[in-house]
């Protein structure tokens, strides 16, 4: 297999991956399934940025590991958010959400 077919055969995953994460953040009302789209579309954008740098060098990589460590703060903030949010309400249903509008 020649590396350009890997690196679009990467990026068509890459491609489809976002799409479903962007197809669940639009059509779910659960806040943990948004939320996981959320990361989803994250891992997809990481997928295609290591497929670019085995064509255009290392950084993309680098850039994966920035990506990594930001999705792992946004993961604590955004579940500690929906915890309390689950805790004051009993429910994680995005409707009630509306509610802390101002």
């Amino acid at each position: 297999m020649s590396e350009g077919y890997l690196v679009d055969l990467a990026l068509v995953l890459s491609a489809v991956l976002f799409a479903i994460g962007v197809g669940g953040v639009l059509l779910r009302r659960n806040a943990i399934i948004v939320f996981m789209c959320v990361e989803l579309m994250l891992n997809a954008v990481n997928l295609s940025f290591v497929a670019f740098s085995r064509v255009h060098g290392i950084d993309g990589q680098i850039v994966v590991f920035f990506v990594i460590s930001v999705a792992a703060a946004e993961a604590a903030v955004g579940l500690a958010l929906i915890l309390a949010i689950f805790r004051h309400y009993q429910s994680v249903d995005l409707e009630l959400f509306r509610r802390l509008r101002w």
